[in-house]
């Protein structure tokens, strides 16, 4: 009987625990609210293990991590240009993404993830980047909250 109880709580802890990641989408696109080339939403909050799920809707984007911009113990990642990409993030703090052919126009976007760990060192490299870009970094940052919990 204890087998069974322990066998059942296991089973309902790893349940519980995927029910409650969520999947977030991000368009890509060539012209939104915030003008052309960008991220929608370009400013995301999420929880440690949930997963962004970039949806290009031009052949020309792409999503990676802009190097410099990840929370510590965070994997790197790059999509294919035109090819959608889903990401699970697990480590807590501020991922910089990008478009790698359109960053220069300020194709970029911001992902809490839990609190965030990484802000000074975030604000730095936002401090680092130029035009368009960093601009739109700029706003999203200023968006930042500590406590994604209560924010959601």
């Amino acid at each position: 009987m204890r087998i069974q109880s322990v066998a059942l709580a296991t089973a309902l802890a790893l349940v519980g625990g995927s029910a409650m990641a969520a999947t977030i989408e991000v368009q890509m696109l060539n012209k939104g609210e915030q003008g052309v080339m960008v991220f929608e939403p370009a400013f995301v909050q999420a929880q440690p293990g949930d997963t962004i799920h970039f949806v290009p809707t031009n052949p020309g984007h792409n999503a990676e991590s802009i190097e410099g911009m990840l929370p510590e113990g965070a994997e790197p990642f790059v999509g294919e240009a035109g090819q959608e990409i889903s990401v699970t993030l697990t480590e807590e703090g501020l991922y910089g993404v990008e478009c790698k052919p359109h960053a220069g126009m300020g194709m970029v976007a911001l992902i809490q993830v839990g609190q965030p760990t990484n802000q000074e060192a975030f604000a730095a490299a936002v401090d680092a980047m130029r035009g368009k870009a960093k601009e739109r970094m700029t706003a999203d940052l200023g968006l930042v909250t500590e406590d994604v919990a209560s924010a959601q």
